[in-house]
């Protein structure tokens, strides 16, 4: 008997184990169907929006498409072909059922599919961004852990006055004081494109670091690795001074907590405690910041793309916005915010798994 009574009650509990496992994965697919569907919903918004705007920018769309010296024959059968003799809704329509099928309408700067364009310069973008973001969740933690760890000493005063300046110096400055201290005083990296003139690399995945070492070209890409050094860095500075900070003062706030001061009680290691009770709740927050830091790198790019003459998307969206290349404006800001949507709803996720506060 008491062998029975033993395993049901562990039957038990791994009952309820389970159906408590199984109703926090309920929990959270309902949360990220919920989630996504009002994406869908601000994303629908955001086209609307986007699309009308740029149909009321002033100007002719046939003139700034065909030129000046094009005909009016010639003007007339592009506004029939494009519908843009219609009103705005029906305009719409139009380039909602295209875009839903991928076809966003041809480009009047570059003469080709605006969707063939975004395939092109998309992958140069999110290459530069994924190294400015690395390098802003690397050294963001770590100046971050470093400061709360040795608090009040010179390095955290130091780390504490410097992210000062990251924070109010725009990446444009960045990208300009590092092409003339890397480029001009010390000619150690090039400034111009994602990789230098002798090297020619297959395209695959659009990312040249990849596609570099999947044809083995491993001196391209270490070229084109250094031409990501200085755009990259200079992105990333500001969302790294940003970081520390926040990493430090919500550590600095976890640090003080009751149960904190038990487990150092307790014998348990420094590094240990901090790794586990001070810093793993503290990261949600800073989390949250980077990932939105992130998706902004899309929308904020462009200067340090025009400063070093990258080829990526935020370059190609300022041109559009500078010819009225209204197809390709309503393509760029959809990508952005088709970016900043699915950032949050990843955010999201990663705070519940940090944060059990928030899960519940």
């Amino acid at each position: 008997m008491p062998r029975l009574w033993a395993a049901a009650c562990i039957a038990g509990r791994w009952s309820l184990l389970i159906s408590g496992r199984m109703e926090v994965k309920m929990k959270t697919l309902k949360f990220i169907l919920h989630r996504f569907l009002w994406s869908l919903f601000v994303l629908f918004g955001l086209s609307i929006l986007i699309f009308c705007i740029a149909r009321v920018i002033p100007g002719d769309a046939a003139t700034m498409a065909l030129g000046t010296r094009a005909t009016e024959e010639a003007k007339e059968m592009y506004r029939e072909q494009n519908h843009l003799n219609e009103s705005l809704p029906v305009q719409y329509v139009y380039w909602l059922k295209s875009a839903v099928q991928g076809d966003f309408g041809q480009s009047t700067q570059t003469r080709r599919a605006v969707a063939t364009d975004i395939k092109e310069f998309l992958p140069a973008t999110l290459e530069l961004i994924l190294f400015a973001a690395i390098l802003e969740i690397v050294g963001g933690i770590l100046l971050g852990v470093l400061c709360a760890r040795y608090a009040g000493s010179w390095f955290d005063n130091l780390i504490r006055i410097v992210s000062y300046v990251g924070i109010s110096v725009p990446a444009f400055v960045w990208a300009i004081i590092f092409m003339l201290l890397f480029s001009f005083l010390w000619p150690i990296l090039p400034t111009i494109g994602r990789i230098s003139a002798g090297y020619t690399v297959p395209s695959v995945t659009g990312f040249m670091l990849i596609d570099s070492l999947l044809a083995g070209n491993f001196a391209a890409m270490g070229d084109a690795f250094k031409h990501l050094i200085m755009p990259g860095t200079a992105l990333a500075l500001t969302g790294i001074a940003q970081s520390a900070r926040i990493t430090r003062g919500s550590m600095m706030e976890n640090v003080n907590k009751d149960y904190v001061g038990s487990e150092i009680a307790s014998g348990m290691p420094l590094r240990r405690v901090y790794a586990r009770y001070v810093l793993r709740p503290a990261a949600a927050p800073t989390i949250a910041i980077i990932a939105l830091d992130i998706a902004a790198m899309l929308g904020n790019a462009f200067l340090v793309e025009v400063i070093y003459s990258y080829p990526g998307i935020s370059k190609y969206g300022i041109n559009a916005i500078l010819n009225k290349d209204l197809n390709a404006i309503v393509a760029v800001v959809l990508i952005i915010g088709i970016t900043f949507l699915l950032v949050n709803i990843l955010v999201d996720l990663i705070s519940s798994v940090l944060d059990p506060r928030i899960r519940a």
